[in-house]
């Protein structure tokens, strides 16, 4: 069962900030990610545009070119408002995986990358060694609304019998 599989990433979805009022005066946001075939939410946090989530989903790489998909939805009685959306590659992190770094001090970063045409980056992501992980801070800024910005922590899990990266 274990061979397709390259390995895990822990998506922490931190928090979100600025986010689209989509209520009378206020949202009730939630975060859905997509990769290929699979599909994990965040719980609804009740009336703010600045939520604190903190909560980690665990995604099942088999391809890691298939970028991650993040949608921001308002929970509402009937039809939940879209938020705006982000995408996600995570082949930087596969390619700092790949070097199979030994030793290497606490809170090394090992790659930078800058936000650019191409991805949905806010500011400056990130690739560190951290408690013997491969981590990747980043804040991503939603497309298709007025504003917003979700704050996400990406970190490698290898699974032992996998056909790894």
């Amino acid at each position: 069962m274990l061979g397709h599989l390259v390995g895990l990433v822990k998506v922490r979805v931190l928090r979100g900030v600025n986010l689209a009022i989509r209520d009378l005066c206020s949202s009730d946001p939630y975060v859905v990610i997509r990769m290929g075939k699979q599909k994990l939410k965040t719980r609804v946090i009740k009336k703010t545009t600045n939520p604190e989530w903190n909560d980690e989903l665990t995604l099942s790489i088999e391809d890691p070119e298939v970028p991650i998909r993040l949608d921001v939805f308002d929970k509402d009685t009937f039809i939940d408002d879209a938020m705006g959306n982000a995408e996600l590659d995570i082949q930087p992190l596969v390619e700092v995986v790949k070097m199979k770094l030994q030793g290497v001090p606490e809170n090394t970063v090992v790659k930078k990358l800058v936000p650019n045409r191409q991805n949905c980056l806010a500011e400056e992501s990130a690739i560190r060694i951290s408690e013997g992980a491969v981590k990747q801070d980043m804040v991503l800024r939603l497309r298709n609304v007025e504003c917003g910005e979700i704050e996400l922590q990406l970190e490698w899990i290898d699974i032992p019998g996998s056909k790894g990266v």
